[in-house]
Parts: C-alpha cells; structure tokens; sequence
C-alpha cells in the first residue's frame, strides 16, 4: 500500500502505511525501505538516511536498490562524498544499474567533477542508447 500511495503523490499516506508495516515487521528491510522511500519523498531525507542503513545491515547480500536510494538520500542532503561511495556500491552490486549510474552522474555533476560525471553519462548510454 505504500509504494501505490507513492505512486500517487500521497505522502502522508504512504508514510503511515509504511509505519504501519514496520509495526507489523520491524527487523525487515523490505518494510524499512518503503518506509525511508516515503520520508525522502516527503522531503524528509535525513530522516530517511538511519532507514536505509539499517535496511542495509539486515540485507544478507546487499541489494543493490539499497544503495541507491541511500545515495539519493545522502545527495539530497548534501553528503555528497557519501552519496558517491553508496553509489559505487550499488553499481559494485549491480553494474548495469542505471538508475544508480545516473545519482553517481548527478552527483559528480553536482560537486563540479565534469569528467567523472561524463564517465557516468556514458555508462548510461551504453546501458541503454
């Protein structure tokens, strides 16, 4: 149900939803996850970012998604170095993570690195032209 509330713009929602699976399931990432995708939706990532690490700790192999939408919390609040290295990992994970080789050239982007971010940019074309 929250990943539909989401879908539909209804944050508040989604969060409740998502709080209410983790009453149900606390030691689970996949309610942690939807709940941290819901506070970063929210505009409330750096409420989000203690969601997803412990979503982290308790995957066994470490999903890539996790580390994506980590890194697009961490970019979001400006832990932009952080945000790089969750990235990394996510792509390490999964090389052919698009959506996770577009945060990484966002990123750089961001931070004013051009040539690694044209080195994401063209990670994302081969992967889809």
């Amino acid at each position: 149900m929250c990943y539909l509330y989401l879908d539909k713009g209804d944050n508040d929602k989604a969060i409740a939803e998502a709080e209410r699976a983790i009453a149900l399931n606390p030691g689970d990432w996949t309610t942690l996850n939807p709940y941290a995708n819901s506070l970063r939706a929210a505009g409330r990532p750096e409420e989000a970012i203690p969601f997803y690490k412990k979503a982290i700790r308790l995957t066994p192999f470490g999903a890539s998604v996790l580390y994506r939408v980590f890194g697009h919390a961490l970019r979001d609040t400006s832990r932009f170095e952080e945000a790089v290295s969750a990235y990394k990992k996510a792509i390490q994970l999964s090389p052919n993570d698009i959506t996770a080789h577009l945060g990484l050239a966002v990123t750089y982007a961001i931070m004013g690195r051009e040539n690694e971010a044209r080195s994401e940019g063209a990670e994302v074309l081969r992967i889809d032209p």
